[in-house]
């Protein structure tokens, strides 16, 4: 049964870019329904994410610049609106909060003792680590972001091709536990994705002729049978057989990963984000295939060569800025 999401959104802490608010989006519709959405610090410097937040009907707060204390009352009408969702709506089950403040950890342990799920989202550079500890469920706005996993980006009354829903089917699966669905659950979970999508619309009279076809197709997922289940899986062949990280290629291979980071308006990450990148393109590598033992020692190198900054935040933690 998908879950029913309220979710709170710090517009500043996703960059205010309209690709990385629609990864939020679209991660959070994979999980379950957005009954109820929210942003917050508005202004006219993020006309862009306007058709976004209105196409998903968020309601936005905006920002009014007085004094020191902005920041500090937007943080407070999230709790408000949070705490007053939690106790009037009794549909909502779960929160997704994109936010990384640990002045919300107290929301969060309130939100938990209700008997709601909490996921957390925010950018690594000023991700608290007491909220990541408290909420149900964290992951980095990087990692959301990342281009490898975005969902193809189509206007609500685009039509998709095949490419488009096989690319769509293989994100909801990635995202499922063993990279297993149920087909019916998988519609449903598209059509949160994408309300235009129709199996007819693409030449087929059923959701399973449809499936067989992808499949057959592009062989990124198996379609089974079982006692009258049918059952989507990944298959190994979505794991694409790319070059291996060498002492030759690790340089340009990292590279281009924080050359995607900054397009995306990261500027800062933690290094453990560009470590679960490499990771997640490379499940192989270790810091032995570089020539180096630690992947301290891998940043130092992308140090010496001008492709990022170690620098070390307040509370003593290591960032990466992207040069």
């Amino acid at each position: 049964m998908a879950s029913h999401f309220a979710l709170f959104v710090d517009i500043e802490n996703c960059g205010g870019k309209k690709s990385v608010l629609l990864d939020v989006i679209e991660r959070v519709k994979i999980r379950g329904d957005i009954l109820i959405g929210k942003a917050y610090g508005y202004t006219d410097s993020f006309s862009e994410l306007k058709e976004i937040l209105l196409s998903n009907t968020f309601a936005v707060v905006p920002s009014l610049r007085y004094g020191h204390s902005q920041k500090n009352s937007m943080d407070i009408q999230l709790v408000i609106d949070a705490m007053d969702v939690a106790y009037t709506n009794p549909l909502i089950d779960s929160f997704c909060i994109v936010s990384g403040d640990s002045d919300y950890v107290p929301l969060v342990g309130k939100l938990k003792s209700m008997g709601k799920m909490v996921l957390g989202i925010s950018r690594s550079e000023v991700a608290s680590n007491v909220f990541m500890s408290a909420c149900s469920e964290f992951q980095f706005l990087e990692s959301v972001a990342a281009k490898k996993a975005r969902t193809p980006e189509k206007d609500s009354g685009d039509a998709l091709s095949l490419s488009d829903i096989n690319d769509l089917i293989v994100a909801i699966l990635k995202d499922s536990d063993g990279g297993e669905k149920l087909a019916s659950e998988t519609k449903n979970t598209l059509l949160r994705l994408r309300p235009n999508f129709s199996e007819k619309s693409v030449g087929f009279s059923t959701f399973g002729k449809l499936l067989a076809e992808l499949s057959s197709r592009f062989g990124s997922f198996t379609v089974t049978n079982e006692q009258f289940n049918v059952i989507l899986s990944l298959t190994q062949s979505t794991k694409r057989e790319k070059e291996q990280i060498t002492k030759e290629n690790y340089l340009r291979i990292f590279k281009r990963i924080l050359d995607d980071y900054k397009s995306d308006g990261f500027m800062r990450v933690n290094p453990s984000v560009l470590k679960a990148a490499a990771l997640e393109e490379y499940p192989d590598f270790t810091e032995r295939q570089t020539g180096h033992r630690r992947f301290s020692d891998i940043l130092r190198e992308l140090e010496k060569k001008k492709l990022l900054e170690l620098e070390v935040d307040e509370s003593g933690n290591m960032l990466a800025r992207i040069i």
